[in-house]
């Protein structure tokens, strides 16, 4: 068997949208779809926030650091996306057809797996599993964020910043960096700003977190809610 052919079917096999796809099927999709691969370097961006989604974008190696900026422009979220991961499949229907976020590369290298939005439909409408893997990420998502306004309400200051972090995530664990005034995550919660500051160093002081001017990097988001 072709070696390019093993190679393609083996970073299919990886990837959320075609996992549980039999062998017959993921030949019929390598050998009737068309695939685009493009390599990215450090400090490249991916796909910018605001930019249409006029494919689904797939990382099958390295890692991107996925950002999203506040409409006040006093924040940015960035989270840590390694492959193999979706960039916004989501944005590829629907009302906005753009993404929410900027991916740029943070390894020394990724490589990028871009599938049209007509192939999209096309492997949609003829193959089962990879139409069943989609809605289950879709419903997933929209039924995480069904599930935000229900949640116990925060009581201390550390868990209001927890659950500040966490709703502005993509993810609910992993790395996470974002920049934002100690006044303005302040305002957010709506608590003061020397009972935030001395919080957060009371979590700097316990490792779970690192402060530098107008930034904070959290290494494992899921600490903070342990």
């Amino acid at each position: 068997m072709d070696p390019a052919y093993l190679n393609m079917y083996d970073t299919l096999l990886q990837l959320p949208l075609f996992q549980g796809m039999g062998r017959d099927d993921l030949a019929q999709v390598v050998g009737h779809t068309r695939f685009e691969f493009f390599r990215h370097h450090c400090n490249e961006v991916v796909a910018s926030e605001g930019e249409r989604c006029l494919a689904m974008l797939f990382l099958i190696k390295g890692e991107v650091e996925a950002s999203t900026t506040a409409d006040d422009k006093r924040m940015v979220m960035g989270e840590k996306l390694s492959a193999p991961d979706i960039l916004q499949p989501e944005r590829i229907f629907g009302l906005t057809q753009r993404y929410t976020m900027t991916f740029e590369v943070t390894s020394e290298q990724c490589d990028i797996l871009a599938l049209g939005k007509g192939e999209v439909n096309r492997l949609l409408g003829d193959f089962e599993i990879f139409r069943t893997n989609f809605i289950n990420i879709v419903s997933a998502q929209t039924q995480r964020l069904a599930r935000i306004p229900w949640r116990t309400p925060p009581r201390s200051i550390r868990e209001k910043i927890a659950r500040f972090f966490i709703n502005h995530c993509r993810y609910p664990a992993g790395e996470k960096m974002c920049r934002i005034t100690m006044q303005t995550l302040a305002s957010e919660i709506g608590e003061s700003r020397l009972n935030v500051s001395r919080e957060l160093h009371r979590l700097e002081k316990e490792n779970l977190i690192q402060l530098t001017r107008e930034r904070i990097c959290i290494p494992h988001l899921e600490n903070l809610f342990i």
